[in-house]
């Protein structure tokens, strides 16, 4: 039950705008920034961890050689032998067209490629294409009569 004693609140401040003057509570000579230095006068570096170079965290990088390095990399997206047990017919065509199109996943657009796991069984031939597929995955299409081109 509520009582005048325990209303909820319905109120909410408004946040204090820091640097606009004395009045306004987080103003005034320095704002909050302390009193002297780079970081005072907002001239310090992104990179900057102290006067120590031997063990700054940009010495403890890993060295990332190339161009490019990270924006060339292909992704690799995975798929099971359950997964096509169950999106696929005996003698369908297993290819990146048609795993975007059963998966709802645009395998162009992450520009990835593709991999089937041999997690589940295979009870029906499938027609692979331009995929790899793992060693025990190929024992296990091969065994239920595919082909892997």
């Amino acid at each position: 039950m509520e009582t005048l004693s325990n209303l909820i609140k319905t109120t909410q401040k408004p946040a204090r705008r820091c640097g606009r003057g004395i009045g306004s509570g987080l103003g005034g000579h320095t704002s909050g920034r302390g009193a002297k230095g780079d970081k005072a006068r907002g001239k310090s570096k992104l990179t900057f961890a102290g006067t120590k170079i031997k063990k700054s965290w940009i010495k403890r990088l890993p060295f990332l050689r190339g161009k490019n390095r990270l924006q060339n990399r292909k992704d690799m997206v995975t798929f099971n032998l359950v997964q096509l047990e169950k999106w696929f017919k005996a003698n369908d065509l297993v290819d990146t067209n048609t795993l975007t199109k059963k998966s709802k996943i645009s395998l162009k657009r992450l520009n990835a490629t593709v991999k089937i796991l041999s997690f589940g069984q295979l009870s029906k031939a499938l027609n692979l294409k331009g995929v790899s597929v793992s060693e025990s995955a190929k024992k296990k299409i091969i065994a239920a009569g595919g082909k892997i081109d």
